[in-house]
């Protein structure tokens, strides 16, 4: 069975060109042939503006079709063109994964008197006012869809809380008053910040039943209009996730089992993660956070930080059934909230060792792959990544093994079955050897470096071992030659 390897398509600073679904379109084929089997599209839904990423969703039912906020298109193109890059997909056996936000709404057409609570931003369960009414924006009527596709309106009691109070001008973390209202129970959402239901613009309530009747409608329209095949699900961690078991058990069970589902649960620790994980019964996958911060945390440390720890608490190590392991995405690039950028130094390594390992979905990111331009650029790793991408596709199967044996070195081997095994070997400080096993039937045999950092072959000894070499600070990936 060929290996899952997913692709993030888009980075933060993205030209606001409405180009960007055409310009996926045309890279499809050759993704495909690279070995890329499921794409994470950015939000196709209408935001606040043209250029918003997507994350300041406005209207659901809007994919680029209607005059709203400014603009018909969204950042990345037409409903047109959305459609056309689902099909450009599926035909080149790449599987269209939505970015689905559904934690707020912003950009609400008119204000309404709303009695709130201030509430401390950092312990949203300490009330600091009495009630009292402020102007928040909760009326939403999209009158630029004039109520195609579905009717709904959204009002103050469809959410829980709100930021701003247009009557003052004040700003503030302001929690919606009235019955069966309160942020989500502290066991169902994220303990950071006492109770991190709240985490911007209008948010949601997910136990009001209007809500629930509408986002279930609005997800079988979706996914009967686009074709798309699975779901990456924004900010679960501020989402109620007695709600959100449920709806992906509904989902899977209408379309298919096979319909893919990851959510961004933003918590390093694994007990939360598990703790998240039993809430929603394993129904889908989360990415691994702590992994991209021990990558991050190695980038940065250089000789000083033990290889050998590379996954500890980690899911792919923990729960390997899931994780989704990265390297970098739109909220840790640079100039974002959530910066915490891999060196460039280390981003092959990093690569590898997601590329090149057993457990977990890897993901790689649109902006190492193309690179970034403007005020927070970062340099394209195409050439590796092609590299690194076809490995895995060709050689990366069969038992792994691993050589964790130094603080500054470490290395694993794939003893693959089918063709050519590999043998990975990661340095951090300087020049490093490394005796590993890839299998009798290979002795005597000629392997090289498929990154190409070493020019020199290695011949395997009678028993199937060699003493593989590593460059200070880098990646090495040894393949035979034949």
């Amino acid at each position: 069975m060929a290996n899952d390897t997913l692709m993030q398509a888009f980075e933060w600073y993205l030209p606001d060109d409405g180009n960007h679904w055409n310009k996926i379109s045309e890279m499809a084929q050759e993704l495909a042939e690279l070995g890329i089997t499921k794409m994470w599209l950015p939000p196709a839904f209408k935001g606040t503006k043209s250029s918003d990423v997507g994350y300041g969703v406005y209207d659901m039912f809007d994919l680029g079709e209607f005059n709203q906020k400014g603009t018909v298109r969204t950042k990345y193109g037409f409903k047109e063109d959305y459609l056309n890059l689902i099909n450009v997909l599926k035909n080149n056996g790449i599987s269209p994964i939505a970015d689905v936000v559904l934690n707020h709404k912003a950009s609400a057409d008119a204000t309404e008197a709303v009695e709130v609570v201030e509430v401390d931003p950092t312990d949203r369960t300490k009330v600091l006012s009495e009630p009292f009414e402020i102007e928040g924006w909760t009326y939403f009527n999209f009158p630029g869809r004039n109520k195609i596709y579905n009717d709904f309106e959204w009002h103050w009691y469809h959410f829980t809380g709100t930021d701003f109070d247009a009557r003052t001008g004040k700003s503030g973390i302001y929690q919606i008053q009235g019955e069966n209202k309160g942020w989500a129970q502290g066991d169902l959402v994220d303990k950071e910040n006492g109770n991190f239901d709240y985490l911007m613009y209008a948010d949601i309530d997910f136990k009001h039943p209007e809500v629930i009747k509408n986002i279930y409608e609005w997800a079988h329209w979706f996914v009967d209009t686009t074709g798309i095949e699975g779901f990456r699900l924004d900010a679960v961690k501020h989402i109620d996730a007695f709600f959100m078991n449920n709806f992906i058990r509904d989902i899977k069970d209408r379309y298919s089992q096979d319909f893919y589902v990851f959510g961004e649960y933003w918590n390093a620790e694994l007990d939360d993660n598990v703790h998240y994980l039993d809430n929603i019964h394993y129904r889908f996958d989360l990415i691994d956070t702590r992994l991209h911060m021990n990558l991050y945390e190695a980038s940065q440390q250089g000789e000083s930080y033990d290889l050998r720890r590379i996954f500890d608490d980690t899911l792919v190590k923990n729960f390997p059934d899931s994780a989704v392991t990265f390297v970098e995405n739109h909220d840790t690039q640079r100039g974002q909230a959530l910066q915490s950028t891999i060196e460039e130094w280390f981003k092959p390594a990093a690569y590898a060792s997601i590329l090149l390992r057993e457990s977990g979905l890897p993901c790689v990111f649109y902006g190492d792959y193309v690179g970034i331009e403007g005020e927070f650029s970062q340099m394209s790793f195409k050439e590796d990544l092609d590299k690194l991408l076809v490995l895995r596709k060709e050689c990366a199967y069969g038992e792994q093994v691993d050589y964790f044996d130094q603080a500054n070195c470490i290395g694993w081997t794939r003893l693959n079955e089918e063709g050519s095994p590999l043998a990975v070997l990661i340095s951090n400080a300087g020049d490093a050897t490394k005796r590993m096993f890839v299998g009798e039937k290979w002795s005597h045999q000629t392997f090289y470096d498929a990154m190409g950092r070493y020019e020199d072959r290695i011949i395997i000894d009678d028993e199937g071992w060699a003493d593989f070499p590593v460059a200070a600070g880098s990646l090495s990936v040894w393949i035979a030659e034949e």
